[in-house]
């Protein structure tokens, strides 16, 4: 049987339970004011739709939350030129992470790798036989866009080429890019090398997730190596302060591509746009959609990841109790009308017999704005809850019996 534990409405910050008592007195109070309420009723504050994007696809996203809140075309495979050495930076942080590679590892730069391969792209100009350090290579790839960088990198990480593209697709799996397939490391036009504005979204979201420290490469500004200063092309990191990252693109195939996220007090927005037509166009329109989303909408975070939002009892248990907690930080983003009028409640099954489990999911974080439901997040238990004793455990299981007879 489940049941309702708790209806609430959210403040800014965490909430807390309110028990059936305190509902009852805020009915009410509410009931009392009802006459009130009819002679004043409050016009709704107005959202104006998403600014029109000359881009041939776009999505704007909140990076914690995940909710979309403008995008047009964003499912469309378009080719997504050097926005592809996010995920060739992504599965390098991601092997550095395992231990499988390091950041002072030295790589001997090969034939593959030569920048006289890349002539008329971007480069980090690396000779054949050079010794070269991964962090410089990561740098390459991300500030210089360098397509040698790219190679050389991969080719230490997964032994060649092909292995790491290989790589690189799994990583595309993984984080649920369903319309996206890389042939290169690098992003030059090649058959069967694609990606949407929603991928590039959710990778540039893991990005900065999983690899906060990693991630903070993308807003440097230049970078020198062999004597030879370059800038990054991202010219957002010049014009608008609140954006750290991430990165730009371009072919002749492709048009002007960017990714660009944004932080302005707590939330953080990731705009991605695919096919502009120009440098300064790019920037123009990511611009646009920042300034739609901050203005109009806010982020809240709801639960920290293992924050106790319902002590759940348990039937003849070692303890009485166990926690139940979310498994991940719970954020919500709405138009900054809404954030007032949303509730939560939480569902759980009020029969839980011991044993129990750490990680057992046993309950539901409900969050609703007026009738419409917004999120569901599952909540699991915080910790193991062994049987009591054996007449304690004999005891529990007549009450229980009882209870459900009457309740």
């Amino acid at each position: 049987m489940v049941v309702w534990y708790s209806d609430m409405k959210l403040d800014r910050m965490p909430f807390f339970l309110w028990d059936d008592t305190m509902l009852k007195k805020v009915l009410l109070l509410s009931l009392s004011v009802v006459w009130l309420v009819s002679f004043s009723q409050a016009e709704p504050t107005m959202i104006p739709s998403a600014p029109s994007i000359a881009a041939k696809s776009y999505i704007l996203m909140d990076a914690n939350s995940g909710k979309v809140i403008a995008e047009n075309n964003a499912d469309l495979k378009l080719d997504p030129a050097s926005l592809t050495k996010v995920m060739t930076a992504y599965v390098a942080d991601y092997e550095i992470e395992q231990g499988n590679i390091n950041l002072d590892d030295v790589v001997t730069i090969s034939k593959n790798a030569w920048a006289r391969n890349y002539q008329g792209s971007s480069l980090m100009f690396l000779e054949v036989g050079k010794k070269v350090s991964v962090n410089d290579l990561m740098k390459g790839v991300i500030i210089s866009s360098g397509n040698d960088a790219s190679v050389a990198l991969a080719e230490h990480t997964a032994g060649n080429v092909n292995a790491f593209v290989d790589l690189m697709n799994q990583h595309a799996e993984r984080l649920g890019m369903e319309s996206s397939h890389f042939s290169n490391v690098h992003g030059l036009t090649a058959e069967n090398h694609y990606s949407t504005a929603r991928d590039m979204a959710r990778l540039a979201q893991a990005a900065i997730q999983e690899f906060p420290d990693m991630y903070k490469l993308y807003a440097q500004r230049s970078f020198t190596y062999n004597g030879i200063k370059q800038y990054n092309r991202n010219r957002l990191l010049w014009r608008d302060p609140s954006v750290d990252g991430m990165k730009t693109g371009h072919t002749s195939e492709a048009g002007y591509c960017l990714i660009a996220s944004a932080k302005r007090e707590n939330m953080r927005l990731i705009a991605v746009l695919l096919g502009t037509k120009s440098e300064e166009a790019r920037v123009r329109e990511a611009q646009k959609l920042f300034s739609y989303g901050f203005r109009y909408f806010e982020t809240i975070k709801v639960y920290d990841k293992g924050q106790v939002a319902k002590q759940l009892p348990i039937w003849g248990g070692a303890t009485k109790k166990v926690g139940l907690v979310p498994q991940a930080d719970v954020y919500l983003t709405l138009p900054k009308s809404q954030v007032d009028n949303v509730h939560a409640k939480v569902l759980v099954n009020k029969y839980v017999q011991a044993p129990v489990n750490k990680g057992d999911s046993l309950g539901e974080l409900i969050l609703s704005e007026g009738s419409e439901e917004l999120m569901r997040v599952p909540l699991t238990t915080d910790a193991d809850v062994e049987q009591g004793g054996f007449f304690y455990v004999l005891w529990s299981k007549i009450k229980l019996f009882f209870y459900k007879l009457i309740a």
